[in-house]
């Protein structure tokens, strides 16, 4: 079976811990082991996010006085792929023997009128008090927005419309590699309308959303969203929170999810089963094996009764 599977980026960095490359290659230990079961009897692509890594860069880039302007976030977006890429590829190579693993930094292509680089939505960086946050802001001209625990920059998100390199990435597969891909969503690009050139753009694409987008291009069987939670809660965080172990993708998009959390999973997962006809699953990082063979986390199956 073709499973992709996307990775939340407090896999690898979770919330309020330090950014350090040490806590990350630890994080990257569990990740191989929760993948490695699945690896050994499927075909798996990984998408990963970055959200709290490209925030870290660009915080750097932003203070850095051999700078006359901070890197754009395109090019950051490109840092922590092969950062982060690196650090999966090396960790399951060692959890794999005789395993070709790939790391391929890719490019998503976005469209340059879309709403949503006039709306930013996507959290980027760590958690601040609200007045540490208000002063960032002004300093570097961001937009915050609140998140669980505290303010957060919010950037653009605009919607992915193709991976430029899904062609590169069926070869790899081809062949029998376990191709990482895809990281943050892609390096996010517009294609000029006469010449097709590439040009990057200042945003991050959501990573969930890219992965669905993977995952129908490929005709994989499976996507696999995994987070820090074992299920989808409806009325999650109140008194009247329970898990969804099942849904159908009008189901999930019915329950109102944040923007800014569990909602990009919720539709992404909803988008690839009714494009597709396949199944999607969201769940714990460490639950994977059992996700994908029915005892955890909240599987989205096809309505048969629609239509």
């Amino acid at each position: 079976m073709r499973i992709v599977v996307a990775l939340g980026g407090n896999a690898l960095l979770h919330r309020g811990e330090r950014p350090d490359a040490a806590v990350q290659q630890a994080n990257t230990d569990r990740v191989a082991t929760a993948l490695a079961a699945l690896a050994h009897d499927h075909e798996l692509v990984i998408t990963h996010g970055n959200g709290p890594q490209i925030g870290l860069l660009a915080m750097e880039s932003a203070a850095d006085p051999a700078l006359s302007a901070p890197y754009p976030l395109h090019l950051l977006g490109a840092q922590t792929q092969g950062m982060i890429g690196s650090l999966l590829a090396c960790t399951l190579h060692n959890a794999l023997p005789g395993r070709q693993v790939a790391d391929l930094v890719t490019h998503t292509l976005v469209r340059a009128d879309d709403p949503a680089f006039g709306h930013p939505t996507k959290f980027v960086g760590q958690v601040y008090p609200r007045d540490v946050a208000r002063s960032l802001a002004r300093e570097r001209g961001w937009r915050i927005a609140q998140d669980t625990g505290g303010w957060r920059r919010v950037v653009p998100s605009p919607k992915p419309e193709r991976i430029v390199e899904t062609d590169t990435i069926h070869a790899l597969l081809g062949g029998g590699t376990l191709v990482i891909c895809a990281g943050g969503g892609g390096v996010p690009v517009t294609a000029d309308p006469d010449s097709g050139a590439l040009t990057g753009v200042e945003a991050v694409i959501d990573k969930d959303l890219t992965a669905a987008l993977l995952a129908e291009d490929l005709k994989a069987d499976f996507l696999l969203i995994l987070t820090d939670v074992p299920y989808v809660y409806e009325d999650y965080g109140t008194p009247r929170q329970r898990p969804l172990p099942d849904a159908t993708p009008a189901e999930l998009r019915r329950g109102g999810f944040p923007e800014g959390s569990m909602g990009p999973k919720a539709e992404a997962a909803a988008r690839f089963v009714e494009r597709t006809g396949a199944l999607a699953a969201i769940g714990a990082l460490d639950a994977a094996y059992e996700i994908v063979h029915g005892r955890s986390g909240t599987l989205v199956r096809p309505d048969l009764t629609a239509g």
